[in-house]
């Protein structure tokens, strides 16, 4: 998977690779795949939540525009019921 530069997480499915330590740095040896579990808006921002199905880290990043919106909408609706 490859990112804008600014991202890791694949723009299809969302999903990313636990790698970071800080954000570029590819410093950590988890390697776990992060599964993208929530999402919302916030300073006028959409913003997706990532856990490690490895070592249950969360991260939040924020949402490009090439990002799947079908499945940021599925997050969403998942949220309502």
């Amino acid at each position: 998977m490859q990112g804008n530069g600014y991202t890791n997480h694949c723009p299809v499915c969302l999903w990313s690779k636990h790698v970071d330590v800080n954000p570029g740095d590819r410093a950590n040896p988890c390697g776990g795949l992060m599964e993208p579990v929530d999402t919302y808006f916030k300073a006028q921002q959409w913003y997706l939540k990532h856990r490690c199905q490895k070592c249950e880290l969360e991260k939040n990043i924020k949402i490009a525009k090439e990002d799947n919106f079908g499945i940021i909408e599925d997050i969403l609706q998942s949220k309502v019921k």
